[in-house]
């Protein structure tokens, strides 16, 4: 068992209070640093600042609101809402009078609401508008202890802080003073992809404690020196990532914008008008931008001189990590002359693109490619890969400054230790791990291991102490022919191709690997402009579904030359859509429920392997461009 151990004590100091006292203690001290950014009402490219004075008074009038509504410390109220404004505020003002916060996805189904609020035995929720308060009110009826239901869009915060309007502000001072650090201030669900979701209990001490970390070690790389650092925050507060964005922002001073529509066209947008100096994501955003990238390219007759940007992108970066690791000399002359000539002719517009301003970024949430870290990080925006789970509070693995090793998710951070296990399941043990689940004792015993944390996850540990992540231990399957294979590694190479968004590798008790892909549209469409001259409808259609299929074929013929032979995908299908949450088939966190999956497209995977012993009957080897129904149409629903 190997255990990488960070000797050195954390290099923040440990929370005194409670999470909202970051924002009192700044704005005593600093009442006119801008802390928020608005959009006014209707308004789509101009921004108007919150100070940190401005937010404290809101939070305060909402705090007395919810005194005044009988809440009370230690009861939990759910917040079921997009990133938005009041989101901040609200958690805040709970935070403030110490009850705990129930993050709820908006987009969950009815069944999710009603669980999570009766497991949490919440004694109020937010809504963001009149279908959240309709979910909620269809299950209310078996929630004797839910009293209140705040709306947004109906002027609930308004009548909240009119509610409080009688109540002192000595009252919210006095409860938040007395709000400890192990104090439980979260209860975060996790995201449920093999059953019901868990209920995480956060402490202040445990949500702040990476966040205060990552700011001791990590600030100066936000921005310029002497500019305060702004970020565009659209992941979502209902995930512990979101949370730990949030906190970042509080605490360091970062300016900070809310963003809850994820559609490309606005993300674009929000990123010239508010120009943000750092970049938190996760690998789908980081791929998507990248796409686009590559869109705008050949849109513009320029695809050709892109990919030779992007080539020497990955080799000027290849270079720099090797040298910055001590494995090299860095880049030499050719390469330095043809990095600074792309630096003018394409980088910098594509830089241009995210605002012109943003120096760094951080990936998370699963492994970012190491071809498109490397990219990033040619044209002049380092992403920082990073790891941590719900049942962490946030990150326990960041990359060291300096010596990042792109493909890899960083080294741990401070007071952090990582363990990987004989059978290579990773272990943590640090500050910023969970109190227990909710009404869950066996499953606490069952995670918490003599203070480790068993994260199901399975890794490696190189010898410079630096983590690889593998995959899932709960997502590794067993072909009917003995190889053992994480499907992670394998969906994360496929879907660096653009024509490909998701990926589910497949073959448990099967005799060889699978793959369900599910396409782009946005790509499909741009491939399909102008790829062919215009002819019989019939024939046009048949050459672009070849041409799809070898395509597609091409994507899993490179993924195959990373893994070894047994590994490697044999059978394919392209399915008509992508999944979608609402489709039941991802989690509110853009996760893969593969069980789901695997029964809503079982037959088509009877037919994949079948097709397969077909053409083995007539061959001697599989060839997976031969494996497909000739009735397949995969564009008759991204045309």
């Amino acid at each position: 068992m190997q255990t990488i151990r960070t000797a050195a004590p954390p290099v923040a100091p440990l929370l005194t209070g409670g999470l909202a006292d970051s924002l009192f203690e700044t704005a005593s001290r600093d009442p006119g640093l801008p802390l928020i950014a608005r959009r006014p009402d209707g308004a789509t490219d101009t921004w108007t600042q919150v100070s940190a004075g401005e937010l404290r008074d809101e939070v305060t009038g909402l705090a007395k609101g919810f005194v005044a509504s009988g809440i009370q410390p230690g009861n939990r109220v759910a917040i079921m809402a997009r990133t938005r404004y009041e989101w901040t505020a609200l958690s805040l003002a709970l935070w403030s009078v110490g009850a705990e916060v129930v993050p709820i996805y908006p987009t969950s189904s009815r069944e999710q609401v009603r669980w999570i609020l009766s497991d949490a035995d919440c004694a109020g929720v937010v809504v963001e508008d009149g279908q959240g308060a309709m979910t909620v009110g269809s299950v209310c009826a078996g929630l004797p202890r839910l009293r209140h239901v705040w709306q947004l869009d109906d002027g609930g915060l308004e009548q909240l802080a009119e509610q409080g309007s009688s109540v002192p502000e000595a009252t919210v001072d006095s409860l938040r003073r007395i709000v400890l650090p192990d104090s439980t201030a979260v209860i975060a669900y996790t995201s449920g992809t093999s059953g019901r979701p868990r209920g995480c209990a956060l402490s202040h001490h445990g949500l702040a404690s990476p966040c205060d970390t990552l700011l001791a070690g990590w600030a100066h790389t936000t921005a310029p020196e002497g500019v305060q650092p702004a970020v565009l925050v659209f992941l979502p507060f209902s995930h512990v990532y979101g949370l730990m964005i949030q906190g970042l922002c509080l605490r360091g001073g970062m300016l900070m914008a809310h963003e809850p529509e994820l559609r490309e066209e606005i993300l674009g947008d929000d990123f010239l008008s508010f120009r943000p100096t750092f970049l938190y994501g996760v690998p789908s955003v980081f791929e998507k931008i990248y796409k686009n990238f590559l869109i705008r390219a050949q849109e513009a007759g320029q695809g050709a001189l892109f990919e030779r940007a992007v080539r020497t992108a990955r080799e000027y970066a290849l270079a720099v990590e090797r040298h910055r690791l001590e494995r090299g000399h860095g880049p030499g002359v050719d390469l330095r002359l043809r990095h600074a000539f792309f630096e003018k002719a394409v980088y910098r517009k594509l830089r241009a693109s995210l605002g012109g301003r943003v120096c760094g970024a951080v990936s998370g949430g699963s492994p970012l490619h190491r071809d498109l870290a490397l990219f990033y990080a040619g044209i002049g925006i380092l992403v920082h890969d990073g790891y941590g789970l719900t049942e962490t509070g946030g990150g326990i693995t960041a990359q060291p400054v300096g010596r990042e090793k792109s493909g890899t998710v960083g080294r741990p951070l401070p007071g952090v230790d990582v363990r990987v296990a004989d059978d290579g399941e990773i272990l943590v043990r640090g500050p910023s791990v969970f109190q227990g689940y909710v009404n869950d004792e066996l499953g606490t015993r069952t995670a918490l291991r003599d203070g480790w944390l068993a994260t199901g996850d399975i890794g490696r540990l190189d010898t410079e102490g630096y983590l690889w992540i593998t995959g899932r231990r709960k997502e590794i399957f067993v072909t009917n022919g003995g190889k053992i294979v994480a499907p992670a590694a394998l969906e994360e190479l496929l879907r660096v191709h653009p024509l490909i968004q998701q990926a589910v590798v497949v073959g448990d008790n099967r005799p060889c690997v699978g793959a369900l892909i599910t396409l782009d549209p946005d790509f499909v469409r741009h491939w399909r402009r102008g790829r062919f001259d215009q002819g019989d409808a019939s024939d046009l259609s048949a050459r672009e579904e070849n041409a799809l299929r070898e395509e597609v074929q091409r994507a899993i013929t490179a993924a195959n030359s990373r893994v070894s032979r047994p590994e490697s995908i044999r059978v394919f299908r392209i399915l008509p859509e992508p999944f979608t949450v609402a489709g039941g088939l991802l989690t509110p966190s853009m996760k893969l429920r593969r069980d789901a999956i695997a029964q809503r497209y079982e037959v088509e995977i009877d037919a994949m392997y079948q097709s397969a012993r077909a053409v083995r009957r007539g061959l001697p080897a599989v060839d997976t461009s031969m494996s497909w129904d000739d009735t397949d149409d995969v564009f008759r629903r991204v045309r």
